[in-house]
């Protein structure tokens, strides 16, 4: 990733950090809604869930421009989804999500160059972690 889409995606999710928890909520309807075999995976109470969700997100968007120091986490972060039962496949739904999300909470402030700099470093994050669990052949 470039510094400028780096910035993109660090200051875009700045912005998301006072609605945290809305933006949470926000990101598990719409995955519920376009990927409703995943509901299961899920508690009842998503509360807990929405705040390590948010965690994650930070850390990830906090170390971008390090990716070698947040790259091992990453990674095991995938190893256990593997046993919650996430499939390579999911990590599409999620990345719609995700987006979807951004732009509900940020409306015009998430712009076409903003949602290529979140696409990319989605791309790049979640080939890392499908390459991790599942083999780098899945990932391609």
């Amino acid at each position: 990733m470039t510094p400028r889409e780096i910035d993109l995606v660090q200051t875009s999710f700045a912005k998301v950090i006072p609605i945290a928890d809305t933006a949470a909520g926000l990101f598990y309807e719409r995955l519920f809604e376009i990927a409703p075999e995943v509901r299961p995976m899920f508690p009842a109470d998503l509360a807990e869930q929405r705040r390590k969700l948010m965690a994650a997100l930070g850390m990830v968007v906090g170390g971008l421009r390090k990716l070698d120091a947040i790259l091992p986490a990453v990674k095991t972060l995938a190893v256990r989804h593997v046993g919650y039962g996430v499939s390579a496949a999911h990590y599409a739904p999620v990345g719609e999500a995700l987006v979807w999300t951004l732009q509900q909470g940020l409306g015009e402030g998430f712009s076409a160059e903003t949602r290529e700099a979140w696409l990319l470093a989605y791309r790049l994050l979640a080939g890392a972690m499908i390459a991790e669990a599942y083999g780098k052949e899945t990932a391609a």
